[in-house]
């Protein structure tokens, strides 16, 4: 039988503005891949904490989404000012309002009395979101009221009208006091009491539960403005009054000399952890508590102890307590769906971390993978401190980027440090072993960041180095074929690319290098040039040019096939080889007259042609078709 009464007052908890805000995270965390917040949804660590977990991103200000086009965003139900809100709704992701209803009613009152004319007077904390975002949508400059002091220093001219609301979550006594001080500086004022209704009820029924109490306990959010008010109606009215954020937090040694305590909520604080405090408020009597005070180990405590009974997920160790030690799988490891009788054996020695002396059950509940993770931190902080290469396997393929674990310490290796070179498909990564360094270290906002990228580009310019050292101008070389363009093709040559413009891949024409090349074709290039980290290939070999017999094969008086290859109004260009051109002069193509080449002559055409003009200097050919009519004329009149 308990020695003293717990009472909780009826209002404790979540208010309508503040479920709908969380209930709107979680339904949008089942139909999308990516969920952001701007700014925490509540004032709540245990909240925002799960929220985390599942994925959800909290943002400050745009920049953060780093041009993401997929997911929502949701603005939390404190608001935010116009213009960042126009600025959210520019976005391409899909935009959800959880802003509180009452606090969009201030949105709308103060754009319209600032509208109107009237100075906009808000009675609140200036630093907290609401009221940043409230300021917002006052067309002019707004007064911020938060004491006594700030009151009796209000100075406008006397003829302003002034509009005064309030923050939502403010204390409603001290809201009146300090109207009452404005008002009597003769102003012509509207007043509008804009404090919430369920804030009001819930201090009122704070404070008069605090005055029939010897202790008071107050759950809430350390940044949570109505929790931070609550608190103190309570401590006026009850020297011994608690601010905690969840059971962990309340030692209960210091209620054993109560008769009677009451407990309160804040706005933002989850019904599971009132009920939670309650609930053992409740049930430990007088002689329990006094037993608690001798307790030997305590939350956050490492403790060791052995394997008595695995379960497929659950272990029991005798941690030498008067109550075993319970390690369920999700806090023994990250990997979803391990059978524990797999990968520990009864008998087995085991270190943990005390998560909760007491888990409803009388148990000790502990963690194995979060002592493995403060543990794996050490190893990763050493590891960024010297600049380490590590391995690890990839443990997931994120939207942004890859996942590793390190000792139940995980990694996260942006999209843009997996690689050197853009990736569009991260998948291929899955389950393989990478190496990366620790460019960022910070367990404290969860922020552990890996680079792979610099690992890459370290090999790359050390490769770059040995081949330049080896290569030269005139040598021939092999590499792989990278990328193809419609200007050249890019050929890997081990540390670094090549370019074989289209220009240089025949000696002939290249109409499209994509019929030439495809990506991983081997190739034997020439090295052309080399300037500075540019190297300039060529596939025209010396001695593959055609030039080198053509004074002999193109003699003036030879006669020749070739196709035509292009045509000009003066004449045609006839390819004789790949690589060697001639022309043939419209004055030259028939002893009939011809306007231009293009009467009588098709591209690709095949003709018999005269050469008349070979130079070898400046690879210039000149054909006739009219000289070869005239040869055969001739020899015709001589048979006859």
């Amino acid at each position: 039988m308990k020695d003293y009464n717990v009472n909780i007052a009826e209002s404790a908890g979540f208010c309508f503005g503040v479920k709908r805000a969380v209930d709107t995270v979680y339904q949008q965390i089942d139909k999308q891949d990516t969920v952001y917040t701007f700014g925490p949804i509540i004032h709540n660590e245990e909240v925002v904490n799960d929220l985390d977990k599942k994925g959800v991103k909290v943002i400050n200000n745009l920049e953060e989404l780093n041009d993401s086009t997929k997911g929502t965003i949701i603005i939390r139900s404190h608001g935010v000012s116009k213009e960042v809100q126009e600025e959210i709704e520019k976005s391409n992701l899909t935009v959800v309002d959880a802003t509180c209803p009452f606090v969009k009613k201030i949105h709308r009152v103060v754009a319209k009395e600032s509208e109107a004319g009237r100075h906009i007077v808000i009675i609140g904390n200036p630093n907290h979101p609401e009221v940043i975002g409230i300021l917002g949508w006052s067309k002019e400059p707004v007064t911020v009221v938060e004491s006594i002091e700030d009151a009796n220093n209000f100075n406008l001219e006397i003829e302003k009208k002034l509009c005064i609301v309030a923050q939502t979550t403010f204390s409603y006594k001290k809201f009146k006091d300090l109207v009452e001080i404005i008002s009597k500086k003769g102003y012509d004022i509207l007043v509008l009491n804009t404090i919430c209704n369920a804030t009001e009820e819930r201090q009122t029924e704070a404070r008069e539960l605090a005055s029939q109490s010897d202790a008071m306990i107050v759950i809430g959010g350390k940044n949570s403005s109505n929790t931070q008010k609550l608190y103190e109606i309570c401590k006026e009215e009850c020297e011994d009054t608690y601010y905690i954020q969840t059971l962990s937090d309340l030692d209960l040694n210091q209620f054993k000399s109560f008769r009677s305590v009451g407990i309160t909520a804040g706005a933002s604080t989850p019904n599971n952890i009132i009920k939670e405090v309650h609930t053992t408020m409740s049930e430990m009597s007088f002689e329990q508590l006094l037993e608690e005070s001798l307790v030997t180990i305590h939350n956050g405590e490492v403790v060791e102890g052995s394997v008595i009974d695995v379960k497929e997920d659950e272990i029991i160790l005798n941690i030498g307590y008067k109550a075993d030690g319970i390690i369920t799988r999700s806090e023994y490891t990250n990997t979803p769906n391990v059978d524990l009788t797999t990968v520990v054996s009864v008998g087995d020695t085991m270190q943990a971390k005390v998560l909760k002396v007491n888990d409803g059950e009388g148990q000790v509940l502990l963690t194995y993978k979060r002592l493995a993770a403060e543990k794996g931190n050490k190893r990763l902080e050493e590891a960024f401190n010297n600049k380490e290469v590590l391995t690890a396997k990839v443990a997931a393929v994120l939207d942004g980027g890859l996942s590793v674990v390190i000792d139940e310490a995980r990694i996260f290796i942006p999209a843009s440090l997996v690689s050197d070179s853009y990736e569009k498909n991260l998948e291929k990564y899955a389950g393989q072993e990478i190496e990366f360094v620790i460019s960022e270290f910070n367990p404290r906002r969860r922020r552990i960041i890996g680079d792979r990228k610099q690992l890459l580009v370290a090999k790359k310019k050390e490769l770059q180095k040995e081949l330049f050292e080896k290569i030269s101008v005139g040598m021939t070389v092999e590499g792989t074929v990278k990328n193809v363009t419609d200007f050249g093709a890019f050929i890997d040559l081990g540390g670094a690319d090549g370019l074989l413009h289209i220009s240089e891949m025949s000696w002939g024409r290249v109409e499209n290098p994509k019929k030439v090349f495809k990506v991983g074709d081997t190739v034997k290039v020439l090295i052309k040039e080399i300037d500075g980290e540019k190297i300039a290939l060529s596939l025209k070999f010396d001695n593959t040019n055609p030039w080198i017999s053509a004074a002999e094969k193109y003699a003036v008086g030879a006669e020749v096939t070739g196709k035509v290859a292009r045509m000009t109004d003066f004449g045609a260009f006839v390819e004789l080889e790949a690589g060697v051109d001639a022309l043939l002069h419209v004055s030259q193509i028939s002893k009939e007259h011809v306007e231009k080449p293009a009467d009588v002559l098709k591209v690709g055409q095949e003709i018999k042609a005269k050469v008349v003009d070979f130079n070898n200097d400046d690879k210039k050919i000149s054909l006739s078709m009219k000289a070869l009519e005239a040869d055969t004329e001739q020899e015709e009149s001589i048979e006859e």
